[in-house]
């Protein structure tokens, strides 16, 4: 069961409110309260007061154990603008735009939280960096063209990967490719999604443009993405992102 809470009309930019919550979003509410507490930004204590309101509705109102609730979303939304002016030289004015935004948060008991898992393109890097090191030994002779590149060949298979085709997931890459797309450019993907979709094996734009509507149920269930997927058409987004990179 989800319990929704809404802070409307808070004093701060939503940029701002948004470094906030994406760190508590899929936190348990315990862990995600501490986080809060020891974080000296507005936008924190802003958050806290909202997740409160919801753990006293969801245990007074629904009669939920506060114990197994997790934050299932946290979003910010933009509010009105109030305008202000500043007197500057030669009679002229600065303005002054004093933003407000709309504080969203979901809690929920159904499933779990979601486990931030780390990046395997953090591993690729500390290998490659590995191999450069190695690279500045003393240098042998040459080898013949032919035999150097039979030797390359099984090399960056085992570095780079290669490209599997999943009945549930699509097209997916068992390691980093030797070329990732920056999925980040795909509108409603932030570096949370980002990592979860590199998780099972997803780092190009034509991975996401070739998922069918079974790829997109079960990569939800799996990620728990809540119909994200089509409420920003990913899938069109890569496709035109993936002619675009084709392109150049």
């Amino acid at each position: 069961m989800d319990v929704t809470s809404t802070y409307k009309f808070a004093r701060i930019s939503p940029r701002k409110a948004r470094d906030v919550a994406r760190e508590i979003q899929g936190l348990p509410v315990s862990a995600a309260l501490d986080l809060l507490n020891f974080t000296p930004r507005k936008g924190a204590f802003l958050f806290s007061k909202t997740m409160k309101t919801a753990l006293a509705d969801a245990e007074n109102n629904f009669e939920l154990s506060v114990e197994g609730l997790f934050v299932k979303s946290a979003v910010v939304g933009e509010g009105p603008t109030f305008k202000r002016f500043m007197p500057r030289a030669r009679g002229s004015a600065g303005s002054i735009r004093k933003r407000t935004s709309h504080l969203t948060v979901i809690l929920s008991n159904d499933g779990g939280p979601a486990e931030k898992v780390e990046r395997p393109a953090r591993a690729a890097k500390a290998t490659q960096s590995k191999s450069k090191g190695d690279a500045k030994a003393p240098k042998a002779p040459k080898a013949p063209k032919e035999a150097k590149e039979a030797t390359m060949a099984p090399a960056e298979k085992v570095e780079h990967g290669a490209a599997k085709l999943d009945e549930r997931l699509g097209m997916v890459y068992d390691s980093p490719p030797a070329e990732t797309d920056d999925l980040k450019s795909i509108s409603g993907v932030g570096p949370v999604q980002e990592e979860k979709l590199n998780s099972v094996g997803i780092y190009r734009f034509e991975q996401i443009a070739n998922w069918t509507e079974q790829n997109v149920e079960e990569l939800e269930k799996l990620l728990s993405f809540d119909g994200l997927v089509e409420r920003e058409n990913w899938i069109v987004q890569a496709k035109d992102l993936a002619t675009g990179s084709k392109g150049h």
